[in-house]
């Protein structure tokens, strides 16, 4: 029983960096989920109150610091608010309609698309807004890495 429930940790903590990624798989969810499996199989006497309010801190900064890149990235190469939107929209959609490169390809196209739809600022600066939106994910996802894995690192001390 305790092979089946370290596979299941795993495997959730598996899913959760898949989803830095692809943004249909909540991250945090399966971190989370990894620990409730582990209370579950084993005991949660060792994630005790001071574990899960650093747990807490962290998710809370996760869902700040992904809004806040994928934000500047659009903002800094002078995307705007539809820009945002279609890059939201585009990451959601792009793994779907285009498989694999879709992640990359959907919030550029998104971004583009709703920055020339909605603004009517030019090919040019709807191109920008695009590149800004993939910046702002690309680094979004890399703050979600470094997040989790310290989250992880949190979660073997306690352990």
């Amino acid at each position: 029983m305790e092979i089946i429930g370290w596979i299941l940790i795993v495997a959730s903590f598996m899913v959760a960096f898949i989803g830095t990624f692809y943004p249909i798989i909540p991250s945090v969810v399966f971190m989370v989920f990894g620990y409730i499996i582990y209370g579950l199989f084993f005991s949660f006497a060792e994630l005790n109150w001071l574990f899960w309010v650093i747990q807490l801190l962290f998710v809370v900064l996760l869902f700040s610091a992904d809004m806040a890149a994928n934000a500047f990235g659009v903002k800094k190469f002078g995307g705007t608010k539809a820009g945002m939107w279609g890059s939201t929209i585009g990451l959601i959609v792009g793994p779907f309609v285009i498989p694999v490169a879709g992640i990359l390809l959907g919030p550029f196209l998104g971004a583009v698309l709703a920055e020339l739809i909605f603004t009517r600022k030019g090919l040019k600066q709807a191109i920008k807004s695009g590149i800004g939106s993939l910046v702002g994910f690309l680094t979004s996802s890399v703050v979600k890495i470094i997040i989790l894995t310290v989250m992880l690192v949190i979660f073997i001390i306690f352990v």
